[in-house]
């Protein structure tokens, strides 16, 4: 979202972002059965019908309780909604509502939000800072569009016939052959973070100077050929790629390739959304956790960028100075910037989008995956807990590593080059893969 220049603007940007949210949670939701919605996919996700109810009253809490100073509607569903009191695994046996009455509290909530939302001055200009350009409801647009990001999540994880469908992204340009392997990233200091973008959450936030050596990028994330090399030449059972930790867990969890790969009549097959397909060679590799993107990034002789050298490769402009929103400029992503907002259910091939490219010469840094990052979790200097702590406070730590850059799954709405994902290391079911670095001391690939 651009900065618009008064209230007006930003109300309307509000309900438009608001409006997006819903209509994908629908989309999502109306596709499946009743049974779909309350059945347990797997236990790293909730049952869908509990994403629903909590959308609302998450809603009904900051948007018609805190924004609108109501009543509210249904209070008392805050401990049962509360992602902090029960563990994914453990929601299905609570008394949760149904899907008829998830959807009637849905719609009932998103009622009195517009007339909250009609009624407030969503301008720069307004001292609260959570009414302030309108970031309130920005910020649970983003959070209703996150679900809906776990929830499609589930539906990969759900046996069965396909119940989304999207079409496939287009093919590869026709430079996309020949880019060089990697870019290199010149050293020097750049603008990390963001203290202006109005809906910025609070662990992008503030910006601050990094002074970042030069190094080197791939061009494009690794794709399924080059990560299936990897995994053909025995990867997975030599211990020296894996650091000790991921080592243990691939031997406990027998990994022996990427989530929803399987080896059959000697070629390598995938299940997405429920179809069963070849593994496309020339697609970025998805569903990889941390440990296989770094045993990767060492058996190639490389390692996994730092989180301020993604953002440095995906924001700093060297002829300007400045940092961008985007890797392409200040520009709202479009179709042809990025793969984002579930067009298609699958990345594009790598070398896409040369019009969202960055200075660098870097592409799809945006979109397609979430990028694992080298980096922990960790707050940037004067970070401030906003509008609670839950938020980014409680995780930050050595326990979760920083993910980039926003995966197919990601709508635009959250799709900036400041926005920051993280997860534990072991993580397979998000949409992700990633891209390897190399130190500029050392000769670049070409």
């Amino acid at each position: 979202m651009t900065t618009p220049d008064n209230g007006t603007t930003l109300s309307a940007a509000a309900r438009a972002a608001l409006e997006t949210a819903r209509r994908r949670t629908l989309r999502l939701t109306d596709q499946v059965t009743d049974d779909d919605l309350v059945a347990q996919h797997s236990r790293l996700m909730s049952p869908l019908v509990w994403d629903l109810a909590h959308i609302a009253n998450q809603e009904d809490l900051w948007l018609v309780r805190t924004a609108g100073r109501r009543p509210g509607l249904r209070p008392d569903l805050d401990p049962l909604y509360d992602a902090f009191q029960h563990p994914r695994a453990d929601r299905p046996a609570l008394p949760l509502l149904g899907p008829a009455a998830a959807r009637a509290y849905l719609t009932a909530v998103r009622a009195a939000t517009f007339e909250v939302l009609a009624g407030t001055d969503t301008s720069p200009d307004n001292p609260d800072p959570l009414l302030a350009n309108g970031f309130v409801f920005g910020m649970l647009a983003q959070h209703e569009q996150q679900h809906d990001e776990t929830m499609l999540a589930t539906l990969q994880l759900r046996e069965g016939p396909p119940v989304v469908q999207a079409p496939a992204p287009p093919p590869a340009p026709a430079d996309a052959a020949t880019l060089p392997r990697e870019v290199l990233v010149p050293g020097g200091p750049f603008t990390m973070g963001t203290s202006t973008d109005p809906w910025a959450l609070d662990n992008e936030r503030p910006h601050h100077t990094v002074d970042v050596p030069a190094f080197w990028l791939d061009t494009v994330p690794v794709s399924n050929a080059a990560y299936q090399a990897f995994v053909d030449d025995g990867g997975y059972r030599e211990p020296r790629w894996w650091a000790p930790e991921g080592w243990r867990h691939v031997r406990k969890a027998g990994l022996r390739a990427p989530l929803f790969w399987r080896r059959e009549g000697g070629r390598w097959l995938r299940r997405r959304f429920g179809v069963t397909e070849a593994v496309p060679p020339d697609e970025p590799v998805l569903h990889v956790c941390w440990y296989e993107a770094d045993a990767y990034a060492r058996w190639a002789g490389r390692r996994l960028p730092t989180e301020a050298e993604w953002e440095k490769a995906a924001r700093h402009d060297p002829a300007t100075g400045r940092s961008r929103r985007h890797p392409w400029g200040d520009a709202e992503p479009g179709p042809e910037h990025a793969n984002l907002g579930q067009r298609h259910l699958q990345p594009a091939p790598v070398g896409s989008f040369p019009a969202g490219a960055a200075p660098s010469g870097a592409r799809q840094l945006i979109g397609d995956v979430w990028e694992w990052t080298a980096s922990d979790f960790d707050p940037y200097p004067g970070f401030t807990a906003f509008p609670y702590k839950e938020y980014s406070e409680v995780f930050f730590g050595p326990d979760y590593k920083v993910l980039r850059g926003g995966a197919f799954s990601v709508d635009p709405v959250a799709g900036r080059s400041t926005f920051r994902n993280w997860d534990y290391p072991i993580r397979r079911q998000i949409f992700a893969g990633f891209r390897t670095a190399g130190n500029a001391a050392g000769e670049g690939r070409d």
